[in-house]
């Protein structure tokens, strides 16, 4: 009886463990997701800024607003582009502090 306890119990420890080593392989790939999937959102903020920056450095010096003239004055499409840019640029502060 004495052996079989301790067997049992050796082959829960293993089991436990192996679940363990399944939980960290697991998490370890969430993390991996996670990071990608960051770096992802970082290049689509920075890519939004520089067009951002673009389309006003156009309005300062030609006075001539492209995203207006192509979705029209106060169009929904254009509120969203500018809504977009805007959540881009408090984004990138993000990037400042990035190592």
């Amino acid at each position: 009886k004495i052996n079989k306890k301790k067997k049992i119990k050796k082959n829960n420890k293993k089991k436990i463990k192996k679940k363990k080593n399944n939980i960290l392989i697991l998490n370890e790939n969430i993390l991996i997701f996670w990071e990608v999937f960051m770096k992802i959102i970082d290049k689509i903020a920075l890519v939004l800024v520089i067009i951002g920056a673009i389309v006003w450095g156009i309005v300062g010096i030609f006075n001539f607003n492209i995203v207006d003239a192509l979705f029209g004055e106060g169009s929904i499409i254009s509120r969203i582009i500018y809504i977009l840019v805007g959540i881009s640029g408090l984004w990138a502060i993000k990037l400042l502090f990035d190592d």
